[in-house]
């Protein structure tokens, strides 16, 4: 497969396999797309045809033979969910146990009396009976039901109706009446009115089959209502076989694991049909700057003529109701904010006063001026919980379903372990409560105790996803299965990595193969077989040069790996550090998610490492608050930025770069050379040939993205895909061209004897080689050398963007900003982890790029937690010191050897080790 070169291979089963090697080498070639594909490929083509076409289905790999391959599951560094009803809840299958613990052993509460709901039942009656008669050892009672009055029917008939069914006493206010020979008051009323059921006698340790067969009598004769009156008292103890409360009367929905659902009908919010957010007025369009104090103006609808009106009656009462109006809107208090939301006496609240220009909305003037503040805002009817109201009063413990997954999976583990149930809820509930501790507890030890149940799947890292789908994987307890992942410890830091190899030796340990793609030490030293692929990239790699034990490896004259591992190689630190003197941006009362009010500083054309432990606020901070508030301040407002107080220090910067690891073209036409613009310069070469300007070609010719000179039959893509109703889709390759992409007359035209074609099947080293040699290739050598020096020479000009991984797009990202970057300007490069996909080998190459940016007078902001990039920094920013709650502020800053001396730093505690010191 690919680069592939005759590979054989013996692998152990049951064992933690860990395949490294240079970028490029092969290594996801052999694990995913050829020992994943068939394993996966196998076990799909023995499920029936109709099972097969919901599922993912591979193609054949191309390989001679595999023996002893089990089924195969894929774990990789995909963000595959971009369904707003997706969340953590969900993915995990947690919230599916969720639903069922609240549907069986749920309690209602009355949101009005706060008392607990229940239906009753003939044992509960019994139960009910025995705790009266604890006292005396009996009890003699009236067994008694209400009257079910009927319409147009007098008491007199009600009373013949129950004579002729048998019934031949009622108790009226307290006194017994025989029908048989007495009457009731003229003036009595329906409602006053009980049926005698029976008269009994309930002695401690009675069995209670008449009781109980009268009791049944009384539910049915009573509408479902029955009454308990003893002989020697004037208490009634009421009891109903509706679910309803029994002090208001409110009736409600019996728990059922489909009213916990937000991905049905039946338990969806009816507003916001289970999303959790509505289009409604936005508090952030409607107070844009929370710096500013109500008399200054913070409500912006009322500081327009029109409506300064209502402003002014704020003002008014201000005084009377304790509002502050010259400080910071931000700092108001809550019964503050309620107030000027809601409003008071003599005052319109901003709801009442948006409610009333929505009635108006059939003008243009109100359809525009609320269209200033509309957004998707918290769903004012569920508040976010997405279900409807009767969920919300089901309680397990004392918390409802919403309020479990708004807790973090740290929270929540803790909920539950600590959770007290009586015995009979202890049985029902008992298997249900395993599975939701095991996948929690999985959760917590893959790191990721501090995301929250109700966290959006959409919005979380390549990293985060794959762990959790790892700890779904465990949950899920299957045994005698071949996992492969993609490289696990990306975006985790390296005190969790240890708690990361513990769960795949768990994995290993029940009797699965685990095959790991990874570079880190640590994670070869754990496993029981590692495999090395090499020498190079590309062309270069492919074959294995080492396998065996961590020891095995490093004695491997071949093996780069082992080079690096046994110390002989090694990223040097620099010989000293750039510090002091440099202009800074700060950003100033950081809040957003959970940041505590961070303010954070970046030196300008320096090197900055953010760090810190996953989950610790770095995305936070560097893309929603900084980034976004950067381009906020370059005119760029589609990006919404987190909550912050101010910026100082944009001005310095020209512009602004998040070169982050989404892919840089989606189709597959789109590849490196026309990414990195090197393509356009191909296309003016071949346009000023001799044959090219006898044929009348211009550039746009030698284009497979529009029509003139590519294949119209495939598209310029070079192949057809033919859909299969029940096998995977084939691509077979496009019969008019044979897979060139272009019309024969436009691969006629050769320079220095090689089509256009032929130039797109060069690897970057080949075609910086082959162009270096003429002057009129030298521009096209000197683009693809920077796509050389940040380790991508082995990838070809047209190898499909869709095939690359996010470590190459962000690598190629990183080469077409060197290429084009302009002497003189000034920007801000923000790397997400550019080590992502990096053996040791290659990150000493994108050091040395990174370096080379600044070089050039920009500046260079990476969130990394690589120890070897961090170390090389010129100045760190770490966050922690934990995660969620227990993060969200600075612990340490400075040069690498300065924050090894902050004690609360985890990063500087590793550092140590990789900057030679004890």
């Amino acid at each position: 497969m690919h680069n592939l070169k005759n590979v054989s291979l013996e692998l152990p089963r049951n064992k933690l396999i860990v395949f490294t090697g240079v970028s490029g080498s092969g290594k996801s070639s052999l694990a995913f797309d050829t020992i994943y594909a068939e394993g996966q490929r196998r076990f799909v083509e023995s499920l029936t045809a109709y099972a097969r076409q919901f599922l993912e289905r591979m193609d054949k790999p191309d390989v001679d033979f595999i023996q002893g391959i089990s089924p195969a599951i894929a774990i990789e560094q995909k963000t595959t969910a971009r369904n707003p009803r997706s969340t953590v809840g969900t993915t995990t299958e947690i919230y599916d146990y969720l639903r069922l613990l609240y549907g069986r052993i749920g309690v209602t509460f009355c949101p009005k009396c706060k008392t607990p709901v229940r239906r009753d039942s003939v044992a509960t009656v019994i139960e009910k009976l025995g705790e009266l008669a604890l006292q005396s050892g009996e009890l003699k009672f009236y067994l008694l039901c209400p009257l079910r009055p009927h319409d147009k029917v007098t008491l007199a008939q009600e009373l013949d109706y129950l004579r002729k069914k048998g019934f031949i006493r009622v108790m009226h206010k307290g006194n017994v009446v025989d029908l048989t020979d007495g009457t009731l008051p003229a003036r009595a009323k329906k409602q006053d009115v009980q049926v005698v059921i029976d008269r009994l006698v309930y002695r401690e340790g009675d069995t209670g089959s008449r009781i109980a067969d009268s009791v049944d009598t009384a539910f049915a004769q009573g509408d479902g209502y029955a009454i308990v009156r003893p002989f020697d008292g004037v208490e009634e103890y009421r009891f109903n076989r509706h679910f309803e409360c029994s002090t208001c009367d409110a009736r409600f929905e019996e728990p059922d694991p489909r009213l916990f659902s937000f991905n049905n009908p039946y338990g969806a919010c009816p507003a916001c049909q289970g999303f959790g957010k509505a289009v409604g007025i936005d508090i952030d369009l409607v107070v844009p700057d929370k710096e500013k104090s109500i008399r200054d103006g913070a409500l912006h609808p009322w500081t327009t003529p029109k409506w300064h009106e209502n402003l002014r009656s704020l003002l008014r009462i201000a005084y009377e109701q304790k509002i502050r109006i010259d400080v910071p809107f931000r700092e108001l208090t809550p019964r503050e904010l309620d107030i000027i939301f809601r409003g008071a006496d003599g005052f319109e609240g901003i709801n009442d006063f948006f409610k009333k220009a929505e009635k108006k909305n059939y003008k243009i003037y109100y359809r525009i001026f609320l269209s200033k503040y509309r957004g998707y805002t918290v769903c004012p009817e569920c508040a976010g919980a997405r279900l409807r109201p009767g969920a919300l009063n089901v309680r397990v413990g004392d918390r409802t379903i919403a309020g479990v997954v708004a807790l973090t999976i740290e929270g929540a583990h803790e909920f539950f372990g600590g959770l007290k149930l009586s015995t009979y809820d202890l049985s029902v509930a008992r298997r249900i409560l395993d599975e939701i501790r095991k996948r929690l507890d999985y959760l917590v030890n893959v790191g990721l105790g501090y995301l929250t149940l109700d966290r959006l799947s959409a919005t979380l890292s390549g990293g985060e996803t794959q762990r959790i789908n790892l700890a779904t994987a465990l949950g899920s307890s299957l045994v005698g299965s071949l996992y492969v992942l993609d490289e696990p410890s990306i975006g985790l830091h390296p005190r969790d990595t240890r708690r990361l190899i513990d769960i795949l030796s768990s994995l290993r340990d029940v009797g699965n193969t685990v095959i790991v793609v990874e570079h880190d030490g640590e994670m070869m030293a754990a496993a029981d077989h590692v495999v090395d692929l090499g020498p190079g990239a590309g062309e270069h790699g492919g074959t294995i040069v080492a396998e065996g034990t961590m020891a095995a490896i490093r004695k491997s004259p071949g093996s780069l790996t082992g080079r690096y591992l046994s110390g002989e190689l090694s990223i040097p630190v620099p010989a000293r550090r750039p510090i002091g003197g440099t202009k800074k941006i700060v950003l100033k009362g950081a809040r957003e998610n959970n940041l505590r009010s961070v303010e954070f500083s970046v030196p300008l054309k320096r090197f900055v490492a953010v760090t810190g432990v996953s989950g610790s606020g770095k995305s936070t901070l560097v893309h929603d608050c900084l980034y976004a508030a950067l381009m906020r301040e370059k005119g760029d407002y589609s990006v919404q930025p987190g909550k912050y107080r101010e910026i100082e220090g944009a001005a310095l910067v020209d512009a602004v770069e998040l070169v982050d690891q989404s892919p840089i073209g989606r189709t597959p036409r789109s590849n490196p050379a026309t990414y990195t613009k090197v393509f356009d310069l191909v296309r003016d070469v071949f346009a000023s040939t001799p044959a090219a300007r006898v044929k009348g070609f211009t550039p746009g010719s030698f284009s497979f993205n529009v029509p003139g000179g590519r294949c119209e039959t495939c598209e310029g893509s070079g192949i057809q895909t033919i859909e299969m109703q029940f096998l995977a889709d084939i691509e077979l390759t496009c019969e008019s061209c044979k897979g060139k992409r272009f019309r024969n007359e436009v691969l006629e035209v050769r320079y220095h004897g090689k089509s256009i074609d032929e130039i797109l099947e060069l690897t970057v080293t080949e075609a910086m080689l082959f162009f270096g040699a003429a002057p009129q290739g030298k521009r096209i050598a000197a683009r693809l050398a920077v796509l050389e020096e940040v380790g991508m020479g082995y990838v070809r000009l047209g190898q499909s963007s869709t095939t690359l991984s996010g470590g190459e797009a962000q690598r190629i990202k990183l080469a077409s900003h060197l290429a084009n970057s302009q002497a003189g300007s000034h920007t801000l490069f923000i790397f997400d982890e550019p080590t992502t996909g990096l053996h040791i080998h290659d990150i000493a190459k994108l050091l040395a790029a990174l370096n080379a940016l600044v070089d050039r007078g920009n500046s260079v902001l990476v969130i990394e937690h690589n120890p070897d990039v961090v170390k090389c920094a010129d100045w760190i920013i770490d966050l922690g010191p934990e995660a969620g709650e227990q993060g969200g502020r600075i612990v340490a800053e400075g040069t690498p050897e300065a924050v090894t001396k902050f004690p609360r730093s985890h990063t500087g505690a590793f550092l140590k080790k990789y900057l030679g010191m004890k």
